[in-house]
């Protein structure tokens, strides 16, 4: 459903994406893995459109969106639903309204109706009257299941997610990721998530990929990836500071003179 073909992407002189491939069947759930600033949410703009590679190919539904006028890409994200990282909601709208923004572009459905798909996308989410509230009356793990809901709302057949446990303690995330299977089970949608918590990848997960300067490095499922022999790999899922993967701005010599 989805596939990205020798991906390029750069910002100045940096390089971000350098070849990236990646396939993503119908109905799979792939989650992908990496370090912060290692491109990840780069690859998310890049499959729903509003990102251009430099060089290379992206496939939705075998239809390159590279090459798309904006308003044919307009009608394929439609297909796409996402929760952020954040959920972004905005603060000046309540609930329903933010779940319903999307909505009210389609001239056919009334306030009242939106309102509707709102409480109904709402107690999919699992939650029950809080539809005229305001975000700043939500905790975080309530203003995560208001922005699925949101994602939810256009009935997508693909769902994206930017970093769906960032922020909330290891309890509520877990409830984020059970809710997340819950989705992908009753919605029957493609998701692709990206985290740097394996707690979540390994629970949410069909398969997780790793990306490394600017390429997939390995795919797997998670009983794979947990038993894997990279050593870039295993060194990320382990959260050991001694390996391949160097850490930005720190030297290498130990030996360092501090006085």
């Amino acid at each position: 459903m989805i596939k990205l073909e020798g991906l390029f992407k750069s910002f100045g002189k940096g390089g971000v994406l350098k070849g990236l491939d990646l396939e993503v069947e119908k109905g799979e759930s792939r989650v992908i893995i990496g370090g912060s600033g290692s491109g990840k949410s780069v690859i998310l703009k890049h499959i729903i459109g509003i990102m251009k590679p430099d060089k290379g190919h992206v496939f939705i539904d075998g239809v390159d969106i590279t090459v798309m006028k904006e308003s044919s890409l307009y009608e394929t994200r439609k297909k796409f639903g996402m929760l952020f990282q954040m959920a972004a909601l905005f603060d000046s709208m309540n609930v329903w309204e933010n779940i319903g923004f999307g909505l009210r572009r389609r001239r056919d459905l009334r306030p009242a109706d939106i309102k509707e798909i709102a409480v109904d996308k709402l107690k999919m989410v699992g939650l029950v009257d809080v539809e005229n509230l305001m975000p700043s009356e939500l905790s975080g793990g309530m203003k995560k299941r208001v922005g699925l809901a949101r994602a939810i709302a256009y009935e997508p057949e693909i769902l994206l997610y930017d970093e769906p446990t960032t922020g909330l303690d290891p309890i509520t995330a877990d409830a984020i990721n059970d809710l997340i299977v819950e989705m992908r089970e009753k919605l029957r949608v493609t998701s692709v998530a990206i985290t740097h918590d394996m707690s979540s990848a390994y629970k949410i997960a069909g398969r997780i990929s790793m990306l490394y300067d600017g390429k997939i490095i390995g795919t797997g499922t998670p009983e794979e990836i947990r038993g894997t022999d990279n050593p870039y790999i295993r060194q990320f899922i382990t959260g050991s500071a001694t390996g391949p993967i160097k850490i930005e701005g720190v030297s290498d010599d130990r030996n360092i003179d501090r006085n």
